[in-house]
């Protein structure tokens, strides 16, 4: 007697949890910071935009995914906060004005001595993205917090230009 495949009621969200949405310029100036940084080790926090903030970029290849073909409240990272802003204020008064609070949910991680695994040592947030030289995106790869390896998707998109103060 031929056995029935098993039927599985699948979490309509869990597909959006096993990978990590990222824009693309985002992307393309993180590896060059990592790039530039090398062979010293870079961390740069990450924060998302709902993908009906983001605008459709220019600087994409064919590989990427569009911003239209993405759910509307779809988190993608779009934007960083630079590792060394606010530092001098951090020393003197022990306050951190480089990552608002609440912000940031991933982080940018390079291992400049090539391992590609989540180690031990690396600021863990919600997303990590590890990147080995050389530094393409060939080279970067998404963990979860628990060190779990989940999928990398480089979206089309650009965080709006923000308004002036």
């Amino acid at each position: 007697m031929p056995v029935e495949p098993e039927t599985r009621v699948m979490d309509p969200d869990s597909a959006a949890r096993d990978r990590v949405f990222v824009a693309r310029p985002l992307l393309d100036v993180l590896l060059e910071f990592g790039s530039d940084t090398d062979p010293q080790r870079l961390s740069v926090a990450l924060a998302t935009e709902d993908a009906r903030d983001l605008v459709p970029s220019a600087a994409s290849t064919t590989s990427d995914v569009a911003l239209a073909d993405l759910d509307s409240d779809q988190s993608v990272y779009a934007e960083f906060f630079l590792p060394d802003a606010g530092r001098s204020v951090e020393n003197v008064f022990g306050v951190n004005l480089s990552t608002p609070p609440g912000r940031t949910r991933g982080r940018f991680v390079t291992h400049p001595d090539g391992n590609p695994d989540l180690a031990a040592t690396d600021d863990l947030s919600v997303r990590v993205l590890v990147a080995t030289p050389p530094y393409d995106v060939e080279n970067v790869r998404a963990y979860d917090r628990s060190g779990r390896r989940i999928e990398l998707v480089v979206v089309a998109a650009d965080a709006p230009d923000e308004e002036p103060l």
